[in-house]
């Protein structure tokens, strides 16, 4: 997929480059414009080809209970199937690793949390952002090692509980030039209440800057992803032969024990990444 993303943009700046020969700054700034690399859904609301369930105590590809699901065209985390949520942490992997993108998730929670859920997982998903892939996670592992741009919602009535956030599963980030240990770090992000759609965009540049937008309001901007040495998780990966600074890795959605549904997710990778 991201070949065939790259082609189509290469071929798009090639045209625009022999229309815009000769011309003045605004005919550059217009073909400049017009090879901006297209959105590409990553769900196509039918199903969920190109997508890898993980479940703590499960292994890679078993999609627990029927856990994630498309209905009515739109990808579901449902608790139908459930009693009770016991520690059951899922993740859908898209199958694919990204470095320098920009992804787009529309999504909305809907109904109750899953009876016996811890409660700060109530109206509480994420898009884990490079991420380590599905396989090489440990069997009992809750978490892909990853950074999550936290999607937090509210009843409606509710107090402030900002969208937003970053947390850090396995990792570290920069923040006015220091190392950030800590494991969530809040936004200045809107507080989303009820069962509303809310739209999330995330600015990804590889090892560099990482920006959250929700409903399009930057509400979060950090850099330097890496992963902590501290982590048991994070060890391993280390020991395996991964390197510490972070530029690419997977794509996941969570299931954290709160129904939530998505419209549509989708990327847009910048040439050469």
């Amino acid at each position: 997929m991201i070949d065939a993303l790259h082609r189509t943009a290469a071929l798009l700046a090639i045209t625009c480059l022999a229309a815009c020969n000769g011309a003045g700054h605004d005919r550059t700034a217009e073909a400049h414009e017009a090879a901006e690399p297209e959105w590409t859904a990553l769900f196509n609301g039918r199903d969920l080809e190109g997508w890898i369930p993980k479940f703590a105590g499960h292994p890679a590809g078993e999609n627990l209970r029927d856990t994630f699901r498309v209905e009515d065209g739109l990808l579901t985390v449902s608790y139908e199937n459930y009693e009770d949520f016991d520690g059951q942490f899922g993740h859908l992997f898209f199958d694919g690793e990204f470095s320098s993108y920009e992804v787009r998730a529309v999504y909305r929670f809907i109904g109750d949390q899953c009876a016996g859920a811890p409660g700060w997982a109530f109206r509480n998903n994420g898009l884990m952002l490079h991420g380590q892939r599905p396989e090489t996670m440990a069997l009992g592992q809750n978490f892909p090692v990853s950074v999550e741009a936290q999607m937090l919602g509210q009843r409606e009535g509710g107090g402030e509980r900002r969208n937003g956030g970053v947390c850090t599963p396995g990792t570290n980030v920069v923040m006015n030039g220091e190392v950030v240990k800590d494991h969530c770090i809040g936004s200045q992000g809107p507080t989303n209440h009820g069962d509303g759609w809310v739209e999330m965009l995330v600015d990804v540049d590889g090892h560099g800057d990482i920006r959250h937008f929700v409903d399009g309001e930057l509400v979060h901007s950090y850099s330097g992803a890496q992963l902590d040495p501290r982590d048991g998780d994070a060890k391993a990966l280390l020991a395996a032969g991964a390197a510490t600074a972070l530029d690419r890795g997977t794509i996941s959605i969570q299931a954290e024990s709160h129904p939530i549904q998505f419209k549509s997710i989708e990327i847009r990778v910048r040439e050469g990444r």
